[in-house]
């Protein structure tokens, strides 16, 4: 049985987030072959390939952070139609400079949560093609929008809603999968 060690990045940067708890929820009905672990951004600074020729510290450790894992969960929410700007920002330091992109063959999925009945749609559109630019292999199915109702999700991580806690278990096995299947053609070292 081979564990994959699973990043994930909560695209918004508030304690109190929604997509944080989606996340806390999402690392419970993680199979148990998923080695899950939080990888924050929120120490960045702006990127600018200014400091592409020395890193500031902030930076080499997101981008190891990214490099070390085998795949990479997205869990956010939507900003203006999009993805937030400081999530936009991690994935640009993650991915510079040219020729050293940490997301390259690297799994990813994307998922988040609002209180809008489309969910997070258009903003996970916008990620699907910036990652597709950082030629990262993507779970597109099943497609993950979850409108988030008071009380949905616990602080803690614990779903309420039966069909949601299980569309959300459902979800993370067929990440492992996913993950195992790239992984099986494009390995981590390769």
């Amino acid at each position: 049985m081979t564990t994959h060690k699973v990043g994930y990045l909560i695209g918004s940067l508030a304690k109190g987030s929604i997509n944080r708890k989606l996340a806390k929820a999402l690392v419970r009905f993680a199979p148990q072959e998923l080695e899950m672990s939080e990888i924050s951004f929120k120490d960045l600074p702006l990127y600018s390939y200014d400091y592409d020729a020395d890193y500031p510290p902030a930076g080499r450790v997101f981008k190891a952070a990214i490099a070390a894992v085998d795949a990479v969960l997205f869990v956010t929410p939507e900003y203006n139609r999009s993805i937030p700007g400081g999530l936009k920002n991690a994935i640009d330091w993650a991915s510079r400079p040219y020729g050293t992109n940490s997301f390259t063959r690297k799994p990813s999925a994307v998922i988040g949560t609002s209180p809008g009945a489309i969910g997070t749609a258009v903003a996970q559109q916008n990620l699907r093609s910036v990652l597709s630019f950082c030629n990262s292999p993507q779970m597109n199915a099943p497609e993950a929008y979850i409108q988030f109702t008071p009380g949905l999700i616990t602080d803690d991580g614990e779903v309420t809603n039966d069909s949601t806690a299980e569309f959300l278990r459902t979800f993370m096995k067929d990440f492992h999968v996913f993950i195992a299947r790239v992984r099986s053609v494009l390995p981590k070292d390769a």
